[in-house]
Formats: structure tokens, sequence, C-alpha cells
């Protein structure tokens, strides 16, 4: 990702504190590539979208959850459920901006979890994220996804970073 996209995304990511110093227009752009990503997946009837909780405290600190937001405008575009709370971060783990692929993985290891209760996951589950480089999160909440049984988990980002490059420094 770089360039003008990667602009727009940051945009998106990185507003500010709180929804209400969102850009609009960035906004925008992600709905966009949000609802292009939901009608060109695949996604079936039933299936579940879940997206990428954050941790509370840095849920707190940015107001918004950004992979929430593109999870509700693929389920708005698709019909399909979006499903909040069941997928949760357990660990208030570094952000992965900066780190190598394996200090990646070893972030975010075991970082995820499933509220037990009274879920049956579908067939397959859509896992929302805004960007992955090299899919360490993904594959963490995935793991714990599986466990609770899922059975298909298919990752979805508005965007995809180089290996390695670290687009996103604050």
């Amino acid at each position: 990702m770089s360039g003008e996209a990667r602009t727009w995304i940051h945009r998106f990511k990185y507003p500010g504190r709180g929804l209400s110093s969102l850009d609009p227009r960035a906004l925008e752009v992600a709905q966009f590539f949000a609802r292009t990503l939901g009608q060109h997946a695949g996604i079936g009837e039933g299936d579940w979208i879940v997206p990428m909780p954050l941790h509370r405290r840095r849920f707190r600190h940015r107001g918004f959850n950004p992979a929430s937001l593109i999870g509700r405008e693929i389920a708005r575009r698709t019909g399909n459920p979006l499903v909040t709370g069941w997928l949760v971060r357990t660990r208030d783990t570094r952000a992965q901006a900066g780190l190598d692929a394996r200090a990646r993985q070893h972030n975010v290891n075991e970082a995820f979890a499933c509220r037990p209760g009274a879920w049956d996951p579908p067939e397959r589950i859509w896992l929302v994220d805004d960007v992955t480089t090299t899919g360490a999160t993904l594959a963490a909440a995935a793991h714990a996804l599986a466990a609770a049984g899922g059975r298909e988990i298919i990752g979805l980002c508005l965007a995809r970073t180089r290996v390695g490059h670290a687009p996103f420094r604050k």
C-alpha cells in the first residue's frame, strides 16, 4: 500500500480521538472500499462478519474501532450479521507497526479468545480488519475463532502493506 491509498487509509485509521474527529471523506472512502470488498468477496447467506476487536484500552484511546466500521458496511451491503462481542482481545498488545514478522507473531500470540455462551457459529466466518502486513493478527484471531467452533475463517482487509513496511507510525 502506498501513495494515495496509504493517505486515505491513514486518515481513516488515525483521525485523532473519536469518531467526531474522523474526516467524513476518509470514512466515505473506507466505506466505498468495504462495499466493494463485500460485493466481490463471495460472502454467503448466513455467514458471519466478525470485526477484529481492539483491546478496551486502545478502544478508549481511539474512540472507535476501524474494523467494526468496515465490518458494519460489509454487513449492511451483504445482509449478513455483524457479530461483535464474541471475539475479544484478551491482552493489550503493542501496536504492530514497526515490528518485524517474527515479533508481530509473538506480539499477538494468544491475544484473542471467544466468549463462552450460546454461540453457534456458521460454516463460514469473515474476519474483518483494516490493514494487514504479515497476517499475524488475522492468524491469531482465526485460531481463537477455530477453537470456538469456527470451521472456515476467511480474512478480509481494506489494505495490505508490504511485509516489513511500517506505514502507520505516529
